[in-house]
């Protein structure tokens, strides 16, 4: 005897619900232009720059937050850019890419 049949004969009259079916956790907008992944020095520390998106603010700075506790770095939204401490051109393609975006990267 499992569990659901004791808490049947406990409750008969009880009625489950049926579990709500979860959908994909992508609430921000995709484009159709790639966005631009590139690598610059400031001050000799290397640092990621993404631009070229298109869609909302409060989408493109949702992005930034979501890019930076995934990659545990320090970063920034700036002038419709998020700049992201640090050489992470492979590791935020393949994020973005696996949100369904289209990266393209430019330089080294």
């Amino acid at each position: 005897m499992d569990l659901k049949d004791q808490l049947k004969n406990l409750f008969p009259d009880h009625v489950p619900e049926e579990p709500e079916v979860s959908k994909p956790k992508n609430d921000i907008w995709l484009q159709d232009e790639p966005i631009i992944c590139k690598y610059e020095k400031r001050k000799g520390k290397p640092i990621t720059i993404l631009e070229g998106y298109n869609g909302a603010v409060s989408d493109f700075k949702k992005l930034a937050k979501e890019l930076k506790t995934t990659l545990s770095v320090g970063g920034t939204f700036k002038d419709d850019k998020i700049i992201i401490q640090g050489d992470y051109r492979d590791r935020i393609m393949s994020v973005l890419k696996e949100k369904g975006f289209s990266v393209k990267r430019v330089g080294g």
